[in-house]
């Protein structure tokens, strides 16, 4: 059974930084990608950025140099470091494992929620 917990969100002011972190349970299997989605009430999810399991990177247009994906293979464990935040950056991000390979696996965390004031 594969688990996704996300961890690192909060309340920061417009300007400031923050460090989210995703930490997967379980068997991962090789060909995978992870990655961070965000989505407000009545909207669609976006994707905010992922990472393959060989490093490759792919960011959304509203964060690109702003947002920095990485992850630790060895510790299951995916990160989002947000710098330079803007309130339009408020949403719960969502952690993701994604199998592109295998349609129909995709694993996603309960959320954590971003609150960026101005």
């Amino acid at each position: 059974q594969v688990q996704l917990v996300e961890s690192g969100g909060g309340f920061v002011q417009a300007g400031g930084s923050l460090r989210l972190s995703c930490a997967v349970s379980g068997t991962i299997f090789r060909f995978n990608i992870m990655g961070w989605y965000r989505q407000n009430p009545g909207k669609q999810r976006e994707l905010v950025a992922i990472i393959s399991d060989d490093g490759a990177t792919n960011y959304g247009d509203s964060v690109q140099g702003r947002f920095t994906i990485t992850r630790d293979n060895a510790r299951n464990t995916v990160y989002l470091q947000i710098n330079s935040l803007k309130p339009e950056d408020t949403a719960v991000y969502y952690c993701n494992l994604d199998y592109p390979l295998s349609a129909g696996s995709s694993y996603w965390g309960q959320g954590t929620q971003v609150t960026v004031s101005s």
